[in-house]
This record gives structure tokens, sequence and C-alpha cells, in this order.
């Protein structure tokens, strides 16, 4: 009998021991990259079932092993955190992350080594509260016309870039108000002594917001979300 039930209870354990493993034997390949074409080195790509942590190497490419329904959480200094929810049809992950606004957020994506091409990060045109006092302008389409070269207001839209080969009827900018794309009349709504930074995205880097971002992005970061984010 006893032979019997250590017989049983090996069988068990193996069968629990292969069931586990089996959990965890997907393995998942990706890219990670910024402004759809920048690829970021050395980000953390966490695995939530396991809290294992893996970097993505030089070219932004990483393999973790993980569950078919596993959530991948992917991080690195100067970026916006990414959820990736898994499932058994995803073998491959293109992660693409996005810078927040502001010089520093430049300075830690070089610093920490995720960008060496830098120069490809400069297509993007920034002002903040260091560089300029916000508060002397009237409103921000003012700042707009005045400290950003190449960009218009047009019956109260802003044009950051040349005519839009999709779209003939609309050549509007995107605008994004502390992560929360707006239209815009929320720029007349904003006291600019609240305007923290203003960013303006525009020819091939503005793909990461999308269709809508074919005519250039105004990215808008109040001192209000700022100090939201932090919290």
């Amino acid at each position: 009998m006893r032979i019997v039930n250590f017989f049983s209870f090996t069988c068990t354990v193996l069968f629990l021991a292969s069931f586990s493993l089996s959990a965890q034997d997907k393995v998942i390949h990706g890219t990670v990259t910024t402004f759809d074409s920048i690829r970021l080195a050395k980000v953390d790509v966490k695995v939530k079932s396991t809290g294992q942590i893996i970097l993505t190497d030089n070219y932004g490419n990483f393999a973790v092993q993980c569950d078919n329904d596993d959530v991948l959480v992917v991080s690195a200094n100067g970026f916006y955190k990414q959820r990736v929810k898994l499932d058994s049809k995803i073998k491959f992950a293109a992660i693409n992350l996005v810078l927040k606004p502001g010089p520093k957020s430049r300075e830690h994506a070089v610093g920490y080594g995720h960008v060496s091409d830098v120069n490809r990060l400069n297509a993007l045109s920034n002002l903040n509260d260091d560089d300029l006092d916000f508060s002397k302008y009237t409103d921000i389409y003012e700042i707009l016309r005045g400290r950003f070269s190449g960009v218009r207001v047009v019956d109260g839209e802003v044009i950051v870039r040349g005519k839009n080969t999709f779209d003939s009827f609309n050549n509007a900018a995107l605008i994004v108000v502390d992560g929360v794309q707006r239209d815009e009349s929320a720029l007349s709504n904003i006291p600019t002594d609240q305007v923290k930074s203003i960013d303006i995205i525009k020819d091939g880097s503005s793909a990461i917001y999308g269709v809508q971002g074919a005519n250039g992005v105004v990215v808008i970061e109040t001192k209000r979300g700022s100090d939201m984010s932090k919290k």
C-alpha cells in the first residue's frame, strides 16, 4: 500500500512540476522603440507573473519567458511606462514608449543610455519654464507664433507642418495637454502662468500618435499636470 501511495505521490508531483513548467514555456521576442523608429537600449521589461526583469540590448531587442496571458511592464528613464497585455496569439511585441515632455526627459533618455542617436531626438522642439517666463504672454497662441519657427496659427488652428497629403481638408496639429488629446479650444483656456513646457513634434517623430498626429503634435504640460504625475 505504501509503495502504491508513494508511486501516486511521485506521479502527482511530476505532473504538477511539468504543468508549472509548461505555464512558463512561452518565449516572447520584442523590440522597444520611441518615435516609432529610435530603438531604446537598457529598457526594463518586467514579467508581471514572475517579477523577472530583463533589459533590452543595444538594438532595443529582448526575449523573455512568460505565460500566455501574462503582462509585460516596460519602463525607461524619461519615458511613460507602458503595460502590454499578452495572449496566445502574440509571438512578437513591438513596443513604442512615449517620451515625457521637457528637456530633462531627453537628458535622462540619453544619460541612462537608452538613446544613442541624440540628433534624432532633436526633431522635438521644446520650451519650458526654465527657458521662458510663459506668464508674460497673453495666451498659448502668442507663444506658439513668436517662439516656434515654422509654426502658424490660422483661424484658431495650429499649423506645424505643410499640407497633409492624406487629408486636404484638415492641416491642424494634434493638441495633447497633460497626456490627454484635446481640441484647439483647450489652448484658449490654459492660463499661461500654468504652463510648464511646450513641445512641438514634427516630421516622422509624430508617428507615435498615429494618423491623428500626421500634421504634427503640440504637447503641453501644465504645472498642475506635472504635480499630478509625481503622486
